[in-house]
């Protein structure tokens, strides 16, 4: 009988701790950006066509950010992709139908998603990279996929095109 009524008080004292100790008030979520932290809001967009002869109609847009850091980050999103298929993005050298050489290999681009598949954005190091895209002689192509090289989508960027949006 004293084992029942030890074990009885033992339960209602952890209860009654736990309890006790459950601290009710809701707090806010911390809105203010981390110290180095804050917004993209240097960009430059470009337009990305179709070029697909049978009729997919692959298109999107590239768009370069700049950050703090001096460094670009690319941003692709792609509409009427093939799903659970990756397709290969790449910065090539000249106008679209002129150049062959890629400059930059980018992230695939996930066909389930319409976006880069690793991370949101892809990361240019080169600290200069966004200040001279105004006069990069370039070209964005994306393939069919990882086996097929079929260029799907290209647009020109930098010299060889105006931006569709820029801040």
């Amino acid at each position: 009988m004293i084992k029942t009524y030890i074990k009885k008080l033992s339960v209602l004292t952890v209860i009654l701790i736990t309890f006790g100790s459950c601290d009710l008030e809701r707090l806010d979520s911390a809105q203010e950006a981390a110290e180095g932290g804050g917004t993209l809001d240097t960009f430059t967009a470009y337009t990305i066509d179709s070029t697909d002869p049978m009729g997919s109609n692959v298109f999107g847009r590239i768009v370069f950010w700049k950050t703090d850091l001096e460094q670009t980050l690319v941003q692709i999103s792609m509409y009427n992709t093939i799903e659970d298929t990756f397709h290969p993005a790449v910065i090539i050298d000249g106008a679209v139908g002129v150049g062959t050489s890629v400059l930059t290999t980018l992230d695939d681009v996930d066909g389930t998603t319409g976006e880069l598949s690793e991370n949101k954005f892809f990361l240019i190091t080169d600290t200069s990279f966004y200040d001279s895209l105004e006069t990069l002689d370039a070209h964005v192509s994306i393939a069919l996929s990882t086996v097929d090289d079929t260029v799907v989508a290209e647009g020109n960027i930098g010299a060889n095109a105006t931006p569709v949006d820029s801040n």
